[in-house]
């Protein structure tokens, strides 16, 4: 696979929607702020939903909406949902046998690239999605944005 912009526009759009957690904001009001694509936002929301993290409220004044508190979702959550499989790429092709070291990279890079994905993992869970909110608040007044 490789890494994406998926986990990022997730995030985002997380964050937005628990920044204005009273109200659902719809995909064009989602996309605004990623500065995106509605169909793109939607395909994200979609994963996200699957995920039970988001909820979808159809006719008019629907939208979209978190499905558990800003506290309860952290960026692992996010980047689980939208991430398929390994984020740090393996060989597309094995190697060749007959090189000493092209037999035996496959397995030490796996080793390497499973221990950073664990790391990766670790960190995104120390944070919610809460968290970044009062950051983004912090900000817009002017203050220092701690954790």
């Amino acid at each position: 696979m490789g890494l994406s912009s998926r986990s990022a526009v997730a995030i985002h759009a997380l964050t937005l929607l628990g920044r204005w957690e009273d109200r659902s904001l719809t995909s064009a009001e989602i996309a605004d702020s990623l500065n995106s694509n509605a169909v793109l936002v939607r395909r994200i929301l979609g994963g996200l939903r699957d995920a039970g993290l988001v909820l979808a409220t159809e006719g008019r004044g629907g939208g979209w909406s978190l499905a558990r508190a800003p506290r309860e979702i952290t960026l692992y959550d996010a980047y689980a949902a939208v991430e398929a499989g390994p984020v740090l790429s393996r060989h597309a092709h094995p190697p060749s046998e007959a090189c000493e070291v092209g037999r035996h990279m496959q397995a030490l890079v796996d080793a390497e690239f499973r221990e950073a994905e664990h790391a990766l993992a670790q960190r995104l869970r120390q944070t919610t999605i809460a968290q970044l909110v009062r950051q983004v608040v912090a900000l817009e007044r002017g203050a220092p944005a701690g954790r």
